[in-house]
């Protein structure tokens, strides 16, 4: 990473870049009589009493000492990635929120306020696209009490790592106590590739537009069916994938141009036999036949298999989302 200009380190940075991407290096003492020095990434979420707080396109918050700044400059939002359909936050995460929508939802200025009975984190989180209208610690509060209403936790899903993502509402949400509990890369990729894989069982795995028990069953986050049920068959497009004795399933929503995978789940006693690929393979070549041609997905950030099952499907991450929670009272 180069910061030189006519061969001297300088800092070019202030108070007044914060919001912006940045990179900056910082010196960390001697090793061997010889300087140390360690270089970040991120956007500048803040510049107070001398520290400056970074975040990386992953969510994580890094301190640094104004004091020990060698180097900092202004840099440009990160190159979109060469593969894969182009699309931006905005876009994507009204897809998502297309595709797994709640029971109950409300307002809050550009906010939308979700729930559906605690059935999964993604539709019972505040979405935060845009502006509440309102000071944000009134909108916090007002996202708190509403869930408290419903006898829920509060969340507020926000975004890191993208142009246009929200490092400056995580940094507000992190300074107000809110903790981030769960992290998932938002991947894009694609679809044809996935609908051409050659996967053993494509041929048997059964599309339906409605889960049934076995598909629940193997689910296996579900606390309430009926409240599930109703939950997952909305959407522009649904569709749900089985392969017998429910050795593997999957859910899939088409949306325009766009195929949205969740839900793959396989057997503990079958992984490794490519039964994920066959399902999402079935899924794929569905989508198509509607008409999309681009896919995306989410996984969490700790889930190793999955990861390494999209890399060889050909996903990347465009982004990453986390769950804040309320801070207890």
């Amino acid at each position: 990473m180069e910061f030189t200009a006519g061969g001297l380190l300088e800092v070019r940075i202030t108070p007044a870049d914060v919001g912006k991407r940045v990179s900056v290096r910082r010196a960390e003492g001697e090793l061997g009589g010889s300087p140390q020095f360690t270089d970040t990434v991120g956007v500048l979420t803040s510049w107070d009493r001398g520290v400056l707080l970074i975040t990386r396109k992953n969510g994580e918050s890094v301190r640094i000492a104004e004091s020990s700044l060698v180097a900092g400059k202004v840099v440009p939002p990160a190159p979109a990635r060469r593969r894969g359909p182009a699309t931006s936050f905005e876009e994507l995460s009204r897809v998502a929120a297309r595709s797994w929508q709640p029971l109950e939802s409300e307002p809050l200025g550009e906010w939308t306020l979700r729930a559906a009975a605690g059935f999964t984190r993604r539709a019972n989180s505040a979405l935060p696209l845009g502006d509440p209208g309102i000071p944000l610690d009134d909108a916090l509060a007002r996202v708190t009490s509403w869930y408290a209403e419903r006898d829920l936790p509060a969340y507020v899903q926000a975004a890191t790592g993208a142009a246009g993502t929200q490092e400056l509402l995580c940094a507000e949400l992190e300074r107000r106590g809110w903790v981030s509990e769960v992290s998932a890369e938002v991947r894009i990729g694609a679809l044809a590739p996935v609908a051409d894989v050659e996967a053993p069982g494509a041929g048997s795995v059964r599309l339906t537009r409605v889960p049934d028990e076995a598909w629940l069953g193997r689910y296996g986050k579900v606390s309430d069916p009926d409240v599930a049920r109703r939950m997952l068959v909305e959407g522009p497009s649904v569709w749900f994938a089985a392969l017998p004795g429910g050795r593997a399933i999957g859910r899939m929503v088409v949306d325009g141009r766009w195929a949205g995978f969740a839900a793959v789940t396989v057997d503990p006693e079958h992984r490794r036999e490519g039964l994920a690929t066959a399902v999402m393979a079935a899924l794929a070549r569905r989508a198509l036949e509607e008409g999309a041609s681009a896919a995306w997905l989410q996984v969490e950030t700790d889930n190793a298999g999955a990861r390494a099952l999209y890399d060889g499907l050909g996903f990347t991450t465009h982004h990453t989302y986390h769950h804040y929670r309320a801070a207890a009272s």
